[in-house]
């Protein structure tokens, strides 16, 4: 028989009140599959202003619920983190809360799982992938462009940085969030960049996805921030802020 791998699955929520339904809804009538067994959704409510968090603690859930929150937004990648560093589990699967992945294609991460990989990413991009809703079309060119040039500073060959449906060994939790330091939405590049950094195994495997409108990310705004991002990942590998003799407190952020 196969050894159940238990699982963690994270979902950083900020705004999310017009998507929770269909969030609960999905988890709710999810089929596990066999060799899964499901140790704990956590909801990371990051400083959300609407109802968001009432429906996250009111909201009946047939698996193990946590919801941590706190007041102030302080961005996606803070949300991951304090999400993945309270996970125990061998590995955790971070996944965004509007379900542009279905559950069901966590099946086909399943045999990386068997042979602890440790970043396993849903890709849309390797021509292998089903994308059923395609984002506008000035939104995907960007992202195409954003992934060259993330491939170009950071120097990791995937095809895919920012899909929300990744899943983390116990390892590479261990050693990759204490260290992250990006808050915002330059986090995926940050924490694959660190995966490859420290010779953890990285797998891309083509999933569905479909967009989901509603997305809080200002086209302009957010390229301009994340391209600094990428340089600030780039300049902290350069002056020794990833290393791991470092004194990080539990969230990451350097004493």
């Amino acid at each position: 028989m196969t050894k159940k791998i238990p699982l963690t699955i994270v979902i950083p929520v900020y705004n999310e009140a017009s998507r929770l339904e269909r969030t609960f809804t999905s988890l709710n009538q999810w089929r596990v599959p066999v060799d899964l067994k499901i140790s704990q959704i956590i909801f990371v409510n990051d400083g959300s202003t609407d109802a968001s968090l009432k429906i996250l603690k009111n909201t009946p859930l047939k698996f193990s619920k946590k919801v941590i929150s706190y007041r102030q937004n302080q961005g996606k990648g803070y949300a991951v983190r304090r999400g993945m560093l309270a996970s125990t589990s061998s590995y955790t699967l971070l996944m965004d809360a509007d379900i542009a992945t279905p559950l069901n294609e966590l099946k086909k991460l399943l045999p990386f799982m068997h042979n602890q990989t440790g970043l396993i990413i849903g890709t849309r991009k390797n021509g292998h992938s089903t994308v059923t809703i395609h984002q506008p079309w000035i939104r995907e060119n960007m992202g195409k462009v954003f992934t060259k040039l993330t491939q170009l500073i950071l120097g990791v060959n995937v095809t895919d940085f920012t899909c929300g449906f990744k899943a983390f060994s116990r390892e590479a939790v261990d050693k990759i969030f204490p260290l992250s330091q990006i808050n915002r939405w330059g986090y995926d590049s940050e924490i694959i960049f660190l995966c490859s950094k420290f010779n953890l195994s990285i797998q891309e495997v083509p999933v569905k996805w479909a967009d989901q409108k509603g997305t809080k990310v200002n086209l302009v705004k957010d390229s301009i921030n994340s391209l600094l991002e990428l340089l600030t990942i780039r300049l902290n590998s350069i002056s020794g802020a990833y290393s791991t003799n470092q004194n990080f407190s539990p969230l990451g952020i350097l004493k």
